[in-house]
């Protein structure tokens, strides 16, 4: 007779509980769309010329461990430059070549900028 009054409860808690559930789920494998672990927030200026955008967004499309690094984006300073490595063996091997990859392009350029590259963020 309890069961009668209730089911249409107990099938609402079943149904959010399924929800929840599968939301919380995550998908192993692709790690494309995810910002992975930021170590400090990366604003590209509007406007801002050059390839540091294109490559943020390539970071962030990239579906296997990727890194991006950057010197400090500071308004008062007209350049900042940038590195990334996408589709790396790991996490570390990425973060280590993204690393090298902004110095080498540092020095390349030779521009006065804000500071050392160091790693903004890696997945």
């Amino acid at each position: 007779m309890m069961l009668k009054y209730h089911r249409g409860t107990v099938a609402s808690i079943l149904a959010n509980l399924l929800i929840i559930t599968t939301t919380a789920a995550n998908p192993a494998g692709s790690l494309a769309g995810s910002r992975g672990d930021v170590r400090y927030p990366i604003n590209i200026p509007v406007g801002t010329t050059g390839g540091c955008g294109k490559i943020y967004g390539a970071y962030l499309a990239a579906a296997g461990h990727s890194a991006f690094a950057a010197t400090p984006i500071v308004p008062a300073s007209e350049y900042f430059i940038c590195g990334v490595k996408l589709n790396a063996p790991s996490q570390k091997a990425a973060e280590e070549l993204a690393l090298k990859s902004c110095q080498a392009s540092k020095s390349k350029y030779k521009v006065t900028v804000a500071g050392a590259c160091s790693l903004a963020a890696s997945k």
